[in-house]
């Protein structure tokens, strides 16, 4: 008979108390939505239309490959021109029809639809741009989502990165203690004396231009992943240091546990509490980080859509576009809010003070 995994008791106590917190559940719930929302995106801001109806067949372009103009009876071989597609049917007055997501822009694509277009266009409802345009006439909402869900992606990265690096590092020292303690404190310490604000800006300034834009984004990962993991393997080494003079370590120890058993079946449970707390304010120095780094000119590769790359456009033509700094700047103070509501509730609700797991 299969056994439906639970959770341990402890474990829904830390949650139920997490759901009593209403700010941080809330702003939990809100910031888990905007993130299923942003992997969505394609559906709601995309240049590509979500259904076309022509000839009796229906087309799904928005996760498909491109579709050639031709198709649908313009005169080109490259893909389609939705909006341009769209049109021509309701002048046409056919039986066809196309329909778009509410924003039909990506965060690529350059619209001089008007002849007399200089860039940095206002918030137009007609037009579909709802917060303006760049100095390229790309949609500055397009940018704005595509930005968020990459800020996300990259955060949850680092996090992770950062966490496995430091629990790996932090039980080896707090647990074995002794020379293996010493040495690795010691290499802990010359390593974050390292300068990490010069050091990614030299490594990204060496970068290869040649490499893909998925290639700058993972090693981009990897150099903020290798300046950062050192404060988190203090109290992680603390913790551990701390656990192992507990009773039950000496009896695992008795009974013949190995010491990697010992540290992942008996002392990460109980310093995983203190870790948890940390994690949403990982997160949002992980967006703080890469949003200062775009706004350098070190960050996310061009023309990868980036919070800080739109700071710096809005910032540098403050008084021609006061609406890109304006939606970027409420967006990154709503997404830090509601990442600081949650780590609020998070190290209220586990509480290492309030609830342990001594097994």
């Amino acid at each position: 008979m299969i056994r439906k995994p639970s959770l341990n008791p402890i474990t829904r106590k830390k949650l139920q108390r997490f759901r009593s917190i209403k700010r941080g559940y809330w702003s939990f719930l809100l910031l888990f939505f905007l993130f299923g929302f942003s992997l969505l995106g394609e559906l709601f801001v995309n240049k590509r239309a979500l259904l076309v109806w022509h000839e009796g067949e229906l087309f799904f372009p928005t996760y498909g490959s491109q579709i050639a103009g031709k198709t649908f009876g313009l005169d080109y071989e490259y893909e389609t021109n939705y909006r341009e597609l769209k049109r021509k049917f309701q002048e046409d007055d056919s039986s066809h029809w196309v329909l778009m997501p509410p924003v039909p822009y990506d965060p690529f694509e350059m619209d001089y639809a008007k002849e007399d277009s200089t860039g940095f266009s206002p918030p137009s409802l007609a037009d579909g741009h709802f917060c303006g345009t760049d100095k390229t006439e790309r949609d500055v909402l397009a940018r704005l989502l595509y930005g968020f869900r990459i800020a996300m992606i990259f955060s949850f990265g680092y996090l992770i990165l950062i966490y496995i690096i430091a629990i790996c590092a932090g039980c080896l020292m707090g647990y074995f203690g002794g020379k293996t303690d010493i040495l690795g404190l010691r290499l802990v310490e010359i390593w974050a004396n390292v300068p990490f604000l010069y050091m990614v800006i030299i490594l990204v300034s060496v970068m290869p231009g040649w490499w893909g834009i998925g290639w700058q984004v993972a090693s981009l990962l990897f150099i903020m992943v290798l300046f950062s993991w050192t404060g988190m393997t203090y109290y992680v080494r603390a913790a551990v240091y701390k656990e192992k003079a507990r009773d039950y370590v000496a009896a695992a120890r008795v009974l013949g546990a190995s010491p990697f058993r010992v540290i992942f079946r008996h002392l990460l449970p109980n310093v995983i509490s203190t870790l948890v707390t940390f994690a949403p304010f990982t997160v949002a120095a992980a967006i703080s980080s890469i949003t200062a780094l775009d706004f350098l000119g070190y960050g996310l590769p061009a023309p990868t859509p980036s919070w800080g790359e739109l700071l710096k456009q809005g910032v540098s033509n403050l008084r021609i576009a006061p609406w890109i700094v304006i939606s970027t700047v409420s967006a990154l103070v709503l997404t830090l809010t509601l990442v600081t509501f949650v780590g609020e509730a998070v190290r209220e609700a586990f509480d290492p003070k309030k609830f342990s797991t001594y097994e």
